[in-house]
């Protein structure tokens, strides 16, 4: 169990970190299947910040990622929406999602 006390959940034979996220995967599986969203990806990686490398080209610090829960398209209107299941907001996500939004013009949407 996670500090955050979530369950590790298999859907379709995909590991979730929560019941929760697995119920919203469950959800758009369904709306994917009826036409309204396409396109559907879990934990999908967006970097933020890259690696950075000393002047001798060794790795000083890794790149700092946001992994989106879901990303898929809204069939009938084309928008591309980047999910993430919320049960708390801790400090690092809303650093991460101001980020995202001013490097990429992404709002996060939450459930």
């Amino acid at each position: 169990m996670s500090k955050y006390k979530n369950r590790k959940t298999t859907v379709e034979g995909i590991t979730f970190d929560s019941k929760k996220e697995a119920a919203r995967f469950q959800e758009l599986r369904l709306l994917e299947r009826a036409g309204e969203i396409q396109d559907l990806h879990c934990q999908v990686s967006i970097e933020l910040v890259p690696a950075q490398r000393d002047a001798k080209g060794k790795l000083v610090e890794r790149p700092v990622k946001y992994i989106a829960d879901f990303v898929y398209q809204i069939y009938a209107t084309g928008e591309r929406v980047v999910e993430d299941v919320k049960g708390y907001r801790t400090d690092v996500y809303k650093i991460k999602r101001r980020l995202m939004n001013h490097l990429y013009g992404i709002d996060i949407k939450e459930t």
